[in-house]
């Protein structure tokens, strides 16, 4: 009998394909299309990047704020698009306060990967709610929708002052 001063074995992390935490992502990407962090049009920024998908309509500008370390101090996001792009858009804006531009291109990377099913960023907790859009990777259509806005990231990026 073991010891009563042992703590039980952790609980068996779900799979990430598993129905619960595919109801987890289709939930967070729910939360930030209803209710998106960081939306809204921004006076006097230092860098903007707008990119459109003309097939849908969808259309996503992202404007940055940057410190003179390069640093983003402020993100906001405009646009229209389904409900992928802008909790994408939301999930980007967040990550974005308070970053440096590499560390945001990296990001990007790291959501392609996971976009594209990549078993170990679909491991990596560091993401944090950017784990909805592992979703994505079983719907390669839609692909483009959850993309977009760090297309506009980039492009933003490279017009901002250090970045």
């Amino acid at each position: 009998m073991p010891d009563a001063s042992e703590s039980p074995p952790p609980e068996p992390r779900p799979a990430p394909n598993s129905a619960r935490v595919q109801g987890l992502y289709q939930d967070l990407l729910l939360a930030h299309y209803r209710r998106p962090r960081n939306r809204g049009t921004m006076e006097h920024p230092d860098a903007v990047g707008t990119v459109a998908n003309p097939l849908c309509g969808d259309a996503i500008t992202v404007a940055l704020q940057v410190d003179t370390d390069g640093r983003v101090r402020d993100a906001r996001f405009t646009g229209q698009g389904c409900s992928i792009a802008q909790a994408s858009a939301s999930m980007l804006t967040e990550h974005a306060i308070g970053a440096m531009p590499d560390d945001l291109r990296r990001l990007r990377q790291r959501v392609d990967q996971l976009l594209a099913g990549d078993a170990d960023v679909v491991q990596d907790t560091t993401l944090g709610d950017l784990h909805a859009l592992a979703g994505v990777a079983g719907f390669p259509a839609r692909f483009r929708c959850a993309t977009l806005p760090w297309e506009a990231l980039e492009l933003a990026l490279r017009q901002a002052p250090h970045g």
